[in-house]
């Protein structure tokens, strides 16, 4: 059995997996999810800030939910994340669409059959062949 203190309330659990938060907790943030994501539809322009306020949740948490992708801007938003890997302006996730189409090659390419090497004849030498020493 693995025992931990949750992350967010402090209260032991046992721990089998992914984020070290407790089940009541859980459940306590996918209710903040739904709520923030429900607020974002009835208030499309409503910036990070005044999002939070109004729900009760940090900014940081409402960046998460972006960064996985959970939460997903209008294109009239005052909302962008930028790329990380390029800066380009983003609605959701961490990367843009080009960035990611880029990074899929690369790793797509990484494991790529290798091509089977051709080798080239062995050149014979002429005075090459069996060699006698005189006794």
């Amino acid at each position: 059995m693995n025992l931990r203190n949750c992350a967010r309330c402090g209260k032991m659990f046992n721990y089998i997996g992914g984020q070290p938060i407790c089940e009541p907790c859980k459940k306590a943030i996918e209710e903040d999810f739904q709520r923030v994501k429900a607020y974002i539809i009835e208030n499309p322009t409503a910036d990070l800030k005044q999002i939070a306020e109004d729900n009760e949740v940090t900014t940081k948490q409402i960046q998460q939910w972006i960064r996985e992708e959970r939460l997903m801007f209008a294109e009239n938003s005052p909302l962008k994340m930028t790329c990380e890997k390029c800066g380009a302006r983003i609605l959701t996730g961490r990367f843009c669409d080009k960035c990611k189409a880029s990074m899929a090659d690369n790793l797509n390419n990484t494991f790529a059959r290798p091509q089977p090497v051709i080798q080239q004849p062995v050149k014979q030498d002429k005075k090459a062949g069996m060699r006698f020493l005189d006794t």
